[in-house]
């Protein structure tokens, strides 16, 4: 499908197929969600979609992590009217913070930071990022978000992989996430066969 395409039927989670599977190798991610992005009615059904969950809630703030969670949360705080707070790497903020580290998806060690100025205790925080695979860098997320009082209201990504870690979030969080259940093995196994259940 080309990338600005707009079908006329516009079923859940249509916006999937946009996504593009790698080309560079092992070293690279599997699938590279962010081409739905480009088009702005599949950003808007992405978003509709990882919002239906939590229309009843109480949400204050949205915080996105560092890179890709950043366009994804700010889409999703646009359209609640909501402000955005950037969870980021370490090292990028000039103001004081709270560090977290972390192993993240390759199995490197890292830290990540939030600014202290911003969360206080009370204050219901939605946490999304593009997609969760161990669940490791999300899970530190939380803990930063906890750890200065605020509460998390939920999670929400693209996809959340039925890892450990995934399961993990899933068993303790609300969360949400645009992948229909019945495909969920395919995100798991890392293949596209689910392509075809749009494009057909």
């Amino acid at each position: 499908m080309d990338v600005l395409t707009v079908p006329a039927d516009r079923r859940q989670g249509w916006y999937l197929s946009l996504m593009a599977p790698n080309t560079k190798g092992p070293t690279f991610a599997w699938l590279d969600p962010s081409r739905l992005y480009c088009n702005s009615q599949a950003l808007a059904d992405c978003v509709k979609d990882l919002l239906s969950p939590f229309h009843n809630d109480t949400i204050d703030l949205v915080a996105g992590i560092d890179a890709m969670g950043f366009i994804l949360g700010a889409s999703v705080a646009t359209t609640l009217g909501k402000g955005f707070l950037a969870i980021r790497k370490a090292g990028h903020l000039c103001v004081t913070t709270q560090n977290q580290n972390y192993t993240d998806y390759t199995g490197r060690e890292k830290t990540m930071e939030v600014r202290l100025d911003v969360l206080k205790p009370g204050m219901r925080v939605l946490l999304v990022d593009q997609w969760i695979e161990t669940g490791g860098t999300m899970k530190a997320a939380i803990q930063l978000i906890e750890r200065l009082g605020a509460t998390v209201v939920g999670v929400a990504a693209v996809a959340i992989e039925n890892t450990e870690g995934g399961k993990w979030i899933k068993e303790n969080y609300r969360f949400s996430h645009c992948i229909p259940e019945g495909l969920q093995s395919q995100i798991d196994g890392k293949y596209l066969d689910f392509f075809k259940s749009f494009t057909s």
